[in-house]
């Protein structure tokens, strides 16, 4: 099989989210999930063709198997786009829930377009959230929300960028309450300008696998929101990183950079 690391969304060509695409691989679902362990990036995608011949796309982060991953999504379609040059567009199926993306090229950046998806019916407890993010109940701007671009993200907002950075929260609680509710961990956020946002992504049991980039929660925030943002992540993990979403009616599309990495 062949494999290619690329870098997802970061602000320099040495920073961002690492992913390796995988083509050309005949292993099973047990064995992709040991194979994404084994890898020094935060997603693994296999890509397939499927019946129609477009490119299937199946999604592992080191610790399960995922329906979404934009970060990934990004790498496979910058490798796609490698070996088509003159191609602008494409469009790609998930692998678990058989969701379209609608993927476009513009100058440097790549824009996966993807549409709201309904989320579990859940009433958030803000003392609950609180307690999983290891802050008090009153450092939580408003209520949490749920929102999903096709992996539901609890969508917490704390004051400013100094809270952010200072969350250390309990990793495994998390894991467990997303596991129990159908949902694909938090995100911590806070507002920097009148566009510009700041995050952290807690879906991982080590602190080590904090995502510099998360797709799939720019793309929800953006929807939760209702308004076309910029979103900055992974600076203080060393790997700065930015994504852009750009919001049309109820319709969302996340857009960054992706170079390839030999790391």
């Amino acid at each position: 099989m062949k494999t290619h690391r690329l870098l997802c969304f970061g602000r320099q060509d040495d920073s961002g989210n690492a992913a390796l695409v995988v083509d050309e691989s005949a292993l099973t679902e047990r064995e992709r999930l040991t194979f994404a362990r084994q890898q020094d990036a935060s997603a693994t995608v296999f890509v397939d063709a499927n019946a129609a011949g477009d490119m299937q796309l199946d999604f592992y982060y080191p610790h399960a198997r995922s329906p979404l991953c934009l970060h990934a999504t990004l790498a496979a379609s910058a490798v796609f786009f490698e070996r088509h040059p003159d191609a602008a567009r494409l469009r790609c199926v998930t692998s678990m829930h058989r969701q379209t993306l609608e993927v476009e090229r513009i100058e440097e950046s790549i824009f996966i377009g993807v549409n709201a998806q309904p989320c579990p019916a859940l009433a958030i407890d803000i003392a609950e959230t609180a307690q999983l993010l290891r802050v008090e109940a009153a450092g939580l701007k408003g209520v949490p929300r749920l929102a999903s671009v096709g992996s539901a993200k609890l969508l917490a907002e704390v004051a400013d960028p100094v809270a952010l950075a200072g969350l250390r929260p309990d990793l495994a609680g998390i894991a467990n309450w997303s596991r129990k509710h159908g949902v694909s961990g938090m995100y911590a956020y806070c507002r920097i300008d009148d566009s510009v946002y700041a995050g952290r992504n807690f879906n991982h049991l080590e602190p080590r696998f904090e995502d510099a980039a998360t797709g799939v929660a720019a793309g929800a925030l953006a929807l939760s929101l209702g308004r076309s943002i910029t979103l900055l992540q992974g600076d203080a993990l060393g790997q700065p990183c930015t994504l852009l979403t750009r919001y049309r009616d109820g319709a969302v599309q996340i857009g960054g950079r992706a170079v390839r990495h030999a790391g």
